[in-house]
């Protein structure tokens, strides 16, 4: 055997090393290892936003970090997703609001593609609801009141642009958001046209309350009727 074959003879002994270190880590993993809260499924509200708040509302209550986080999914034109962390803005009567770049993938996929989906997950409860629906876009205006709301970092950052673009040198990145911070001191209006403000109007809403017996209790709301939407509930098997 020559010292490359032993070379890679050994990378693979470590590899296969590591693997079975891994698996041994996900096997020892549990979920769950505290008291869950119940969930009754009967008397539930006519429509599915009351009971998001009121969920999201229990988990900043027990300390679950960043409640108000959800997972967007998108899919570019051949149907390929994509998903990350976003910031929820607002959930009324319309649906789910969020904001971005128009500029960036999220941006661009739904540009191609008017339909999306969020998933809220609070471990401390066990619970996790799933969105989805179609996505418009709000005016212009919005997007700006929105972006006036958010911390200076986060307005620095819009104003810098091109997320989701390759990044030659972090040296690039600091240069623009110095660029962009310059910018937000002389006029902390600086406007971003590219910022724009999104809502995600549901057809459909469920609720996952998890339970540590698997006998998981999940309520799907759908989407009824027309301008003045009507919702059906249904519980659905674990």
């Amino acid at each position: 055997m020559t010292g490359h074959e032993t070379d890679e003879a050994a990378e693979e002994a470590a590899e296969e090393a590591a693997h079975r270190e891994f698996l041994r880590l996900l096997g020892g993993l549990r979920i769950w290892n505290h008291p869950l809260p119940g969930f009754d499924p009967v008397g539930l509200p006519a429509e599915p936003v009351s009971l998001f708040r009121t969920w999201l509302t229990e988990a900043a209550a027990a300390g679950c970090p960043e409640p108000h986080c959800l997972a967007l999914t998108t899919a570019d034109t051949e149907g390929r997703p994509s998903a990350r962390m976003m910031t929820l803005a607002d959930a009324d009567a319309r649906g789910w609001h969020f904001a971005s770049l128009e500029t960036s993938r999220k941006g661009q996929e739904l540009d191609g593609r008017r339909h999306a989906a969020l998933l809220a997950y609070w471990p401390v409860h066990g619970r996790q609801v799933r969105i989805r629906g179609p996505v418009t876009l709000a005016d212009a205006a919005a997007g700006a009141a929105d972006l006036a709301g958010r911390s200076p970092g986060a307005r620095a950052a819009a104003l810098a642009g091109r997320q989701s673009e390759v990044l030659a040198r972090r040296e690039d990145l600091a240069a623009a958001y110095g660029t962009a911070r310059g910018a937000l001191a002389d006029d902390p209006r600086t406007p971003v046209p590219a910022w724009r403000r999104y809502l995600l109007e549901p057809d459909e809403v469920e609720f996952f309350q998890g339970a540590a017996d698997r006998r998981h209790i999940r309520v799907r709301y759908r989407r009824t009727g027309g301008a003045r939407p009507q919702w059906t509930q249904e519980l659905l098997w674990p």
